[in-house]
């Protein structure tokens, strides 16, 4: 019966990284086109910059709200409304012949994903074991005849769990700029649409995931006290307030330092190296993929070893390679570029878990106001950096920005919480 439950619960956490996966492929599709709506719309740097921009602070203002709202009211078919703006915004983008209307289009993605990184969060949470100890014995009793509604996966913690829902997302961000190459660069815009057709995959597939998470709601009950865990950090307010702050600065010097990349890798390895649009994704992609593996394992050295320990390591261990990168050659750019990807991207799921360590019980405005907090400063990050790109050079961009995860330092001020992995 406990392998039916584990193999119920893994099932869940797939699906749900699955759905982050094309999420995050739909989104990776907007800045993989900007090279070729760059020349074709006859766009500057800075407008580059502003795309980027509309469509992470759509995401970034509404995940926390979203987040609050579906701690306090659950809604467990929310994944397939934010998945069917998703579908509006690529078909949009895949006609869109003007900037104004590339900027309504990435927004639509944007609110999208604004839902799903929340409400999935949660799920993955809840399949992790969240919900353990909450129930009555009634209720226990109940959820033990049925396999499918068991939520609880033991040998998993919340920081694989976190890391398996957000592996897929990186996966989907590899793949984007791939795909793009392979569809989009040869057959022109409007073959976007077909991107659209694997949003209606997502939208099953969500639906599915909703009818689980509704009957976990059914046993638990709807309260947020419900399914998550007690506050086991014992901090006072002005320590979490510290923390918080704290967290808040990393983020920053992640989130800024990765918009740098994301947004201009493909224009940097082409200004530099001469490499063509298709090769320069492949770069981008080998990037992406670094970020997936890296995630993972920091999710599982969290979980080992403590989400302060993987911190540390991430941001202020890839200043070295940041540092080096902008004066390397071709080989040595990608190979640092692989290795500051793997590291740096080892920092989320901890920073993650860590904050609702801090904060329990509000798993939902945590990870919308986390999540939310990436995409704002991505596209902070992305408008200033080509700004500054179109009044100087993208190779001075790479240059400054390499200082930024030597603010990793700050972790040093990170409280030690008990953690319940």
């Amino acid at each position: 019966m406990n392998n039916l439950r584990n193999k119920a619960a893994l099932s869940v956490l797939l699906m749900v990284s699955l759905g982050h996966l094309l999420n995050d492929m739909f989104q990776a599709v907007i800045p993989a086109i900007y090279p070729m709506i760059k020349e074709s719309l006859g766009l500057s740097f800075m407008q580059i910059g502003a795309i980027t921009l509309t469509n992470q602070i759509t995401s970034s203002l509404l995940q926390p709200m979203v987040g609050y709202f579906s701690d306090k009211y659950p809604r467990p078919y929310g994944l397939v409304v934010g998945m069917c703006f998703t579908l509006t915004g690529l078909l949009l983008l895949s006609v869109a012949e003007s900037f104004p209307l590339v900027l309504f289009s990435v927004a639509f993605v944007g609110v999208g994903s604004s839902v799903l990184h929340p409400e999935s969060s949660k799920v993955a949470r809840l399949a992790s074991g969240g919900a353990k100890g909450c129930a009555s014995r009634e209720q226990s009793q109940a959820h033990l005849d049925s396999a499918e509604a068991q939520p609880a996966l033991a040998s998993i913690g919340k920081g694989m769990a976190q890391s398996i829902f957000q592996i897929g997302g990186n996966v989907g961000r590899a793949i984007g700029p791939v795909a793009v190459a392979l569809i989009v660069i040869p057959h022109g815009q409007g073959s976007i649409r077909w991107f659209a057709l694997l949003a209606v995959v997502a939208i099953w597939l969500l639906a599915k995931i909703g009818s689980w998470y509704k009957k976990q709601l059914e046993i638990y009950g709807r309260s947020k006290s419900k399914y998550d865990i007690e506050n086991v950090s014992r901090l006072s307010k002005h320590q979490i307030i510290a923390a918080l702050l704290v967290l808040l600065v990393l983020m920053f010097s992640k989130d800024f330092y990765t918009a740098n990349l994301q947004s201009y890798l493909t224009f940097y390895m082409i200004d530099k190296f001469g490499l063509s649009v298709t090769a320069s994704q492949y770069v981008l992609f080998a990037y992406l993929v670094s970020t997936a593996i890296g995630l993972l394992i920091g999710g599982e050295v969290g979980d080992r070893y403590g989400r302060k320990y993987v911190i540390w390591v991430s941001i202020l261990g890839s200043s070295p390679f940041a540092l080096l990168l902008p004066y390397c050659d071709l080989t040595w750019t990608i190979i640092l570029v692989i290795l500051v990807g793997m590291v740096m991207s080892s920092a989320m799921s901890a920073i993650l878990v860590y904050a609702t360590e801090l904060l329990p019980g509000n798993v939902g405005m945590i990870s919308g106001a986390f999540f939310g907090l990436a995409f704002g400063l991505g596209g902070i990050g992305s408008a200033l950096f080509g700004w500054l790109a179109d009044y100087s050079s993208i190779q001075y961009v790479f240059q400054l920005t390499a200082f930024l995860p030597l603010l990793g330092i700050v972790t040093y001020f990170l409280p030690n919480i008990k953690e319940n992995k």
